[in-house]
């Protein structure tokens, strides 16, 4: 839960981010030129994480973050550098399951998305990353702890008020949302100045009878790294949509022998089919699905294959894609029904803005499509006028350098404060998800 006011917009200099939540991490430095000016320049880099780095040690996976951060610090050009005698700031986005215990500290609760380094899990996550820095001989100081959703909802509203949550939908998923502290049965703190806290939903754990779960979605989940948790997640985000759509494909070449007697022995490996295989695959608009053939033969090692099993192929792709969307969209309808914007209220026309930003929403289109339709059909055409989706695009990196820049440690006035806990509130989606199926 986080005090989201009042949201300064005064803060000026050089401030990087550190932007972590999947199989890529992206570093930002971003210029800040105060109320008039805003953000003057950013510029970014997106680094790989090597697979066997997210599974072996707390060390060599910070090393390396740490190692990629050093590099991108001494490209620093003209115009670019931080204050002389002053060290640089960083703000930190780390979207895991977080136990803050101040605005840049927090304990790892446990890993998902793919990562399980059993080490880290308990460890200050800034610690870690500090300790990496020093190693890499980096003079950086850590000024703010955040997710990648809580990031998204600091960009957005910085530019606009009226942004009243934030979705994340990459190769993760989670959801924050503004709410009324008053409203909080949880929070027992004195209520902040500006009467308004966010709550970080870590809405990927959700999981609900309501959920129209399939054997392959029971053993995806057994087979995992992180069994039974991240229900919503492994059914929506962009890390297992491909590996869903893998697993139906191998149940049909067993039971229907769809690519003929001998099963193709690639289609037996784990996310082999990734997200943005299958987006290339649902979209080929070709007259003989060519995209969807050269796909199949590149990356399964399956050629030949006929327009009738091609066209099977695509329908697959977008079932699995039109239940994560509509799944996606029921999600943040019961964020609208917890904060009452899912009506019309004596004809006001009330703005919510809703920033959505990863790669899954931004760049999957027949995905963010039917979200954006779901939407629609469960609001009603009045409601959904006063909808906007916004695609924040490098919204969290921007939210996590303007809150490091607000708690900077040469400012004398703090004008943010976070307290992040996890808060789940399963009524409204299991309600809402309950209707749409």
């Amino acid at each position: 839960m986080n005090d989201v006011g009042p949201y300064a917009s005064d803060e000026k200099g050089l401030f990087y981010a550190l932007d972590l939540g999947g199989t890529n991490f992206r570093v930002l430095r971003v210029l800040l030129g105060g109320k008039e000016s805003r953000v003057v320049k950013k510029e970014y880099e997106e680094v790989s994480i090597p697979p066997h780095l997210m599974t072996e040690s707390s060390d060599a996976l910070f090393d390396y973050i740490a190692s990629a951060l050093a590099k991108f610090v001494a490209t620093e050009g003209e115009g670019l550098h931080a204050s002389p005698g002053r060290q640089r700031e960083l703000g930190f986005t780390f979207s895991f399951p977080v136990r803050q215990t101040s605005i840049s500290s927090g304990t790892l609760i446990k890993w998902t998305k793919g990562f399980s380094i059993d080490e880290t899990v308990g460890q200050d996550v800034v610690g870690e990353l500090t300790k990496a820095m020093e190693r890499v001989g980096l003079d950086m100081r850590v000024a703010a702890l955040v997710n990648d959703t809580i990031g998204t909802l600091a960009g957005g509203r910085y530019n606009n008020p009226d942004v009243v949550a934030a979705v994340i939908l990459g190769t993760g998923t989670n959801a924050a949302y503004v709410e009324r502290a008053h409203a909080i049965p949880k929070w027992h703190g004195l209520l902040p100045k500006s009467g308004d806290m966010v709550i970080n939903m870590e809405w990927g754990n959700f999981r609900s009878s309501h959920l129209p779960l399939t054997e392959y979605d029971h053993a995806l989940d057994a087979e995992s790294l992180n069994p039974g948790e991240q229900i919503f997640e492994k059914m929506i985000s962009g890390m297992y949509l491909g590996e869903v759509v893998r697993r139906v494909l191998l149940k049909m070449a067993e039971e229907a022998a769809i690519f003929g007697d001998d099963i193709p022995p690639k289609l037996k490996i784990p996310f082999i089919l990734r997200t943005p295989h299958m987006s290339a695959i649902h979209h080929d608009t070709s007259p003989d699905l060519k995209v969807v053939g050269t796909k199949l033969k590149d990356i399964l090692e399956i050629s030949n294959t006929s327009l009738k099993m091609r066209r099977v192929i695509v329908e697959l792709c977008d079932i699995v894609a039109t239940r994560g969307a509509r799944l996606s969209a029921a999600g943040i309808v019961g964020i609208l029904k917890k904060l009452g914007r899912d009506t019309v209220k004596d004809g006001e026309k009330q703005k919510s803005v809703v920033a959505l930003d990863g790669g899954l929403y931004e760049h999957y289109t027949k995905f963010r499509t039917c979200m954006e339709g779901t939407l629609g059909e469960l609001l009603g055409e009045e409601v959904f006028e006063n909808i906007v989706i916004e695609l924040s695009n490098d919204g969290s990196g921007i939210g996590a350098a303007l809150l490091a820049a607000s708690h900077s440690q040469y400012l004398e006035n703090i004008s943010m404060h976070l307290m992040i806990q996890e808060f789940m509130p399963e009524n409204p989606l299991s309600y809402v998800i309950q209707g749409l199926y």
